[in-house]
């Protein structure tokens, strides 16, 4: 069971993934469904698991870096590991509700 300061760590995580972009789509990555996961060690190691829309995705080395600066800035957070992973493969499906309608997909 998550402490509740492990639950405020992980909002305020989301909170600094909502902060980053992928280059090519104006919306960041948390709503375009590119994090599959975020965990928060009782340390404060987080671990986020995500995508990128394409293996080819130029971000593919920048992006990364940015997400783990922006979530050690968080109080609290000791370590980031990124997984950055493949499988399942990202599709438009995956985009919250709010990120279809700034794209006009609804």
């Amino acid at each position: 069971m998550e402490s509740i300061n492990e639950t405020i760590i992980e909002a305020q995580v989301i909170e600094a993934l909502r902060s980053c972009f992928d280059p090519e789509i104006p919306v960041n990555i948390y709503e375009l469904g590119l994090v599959y996961d975020v965990k928060v060690g009782a340390e404060g190691m987080v671990t986020i698991q995500m995508t990128l829309t394409s293996p080819h995705c130029p971000a593919v080395q920048s992006l990364p870096a940015e997400i783990e600066g922006k979530v050690k800035t968080v109080a609290g957070v000791t370590d980031v590991k990124i997984d950055l992973v493949w499988d399942p493969p990202w599709d438009p499906s995956k985009m919250s509700e709010a990120a279809r309608l700034q794209l006009g997909m609804m």
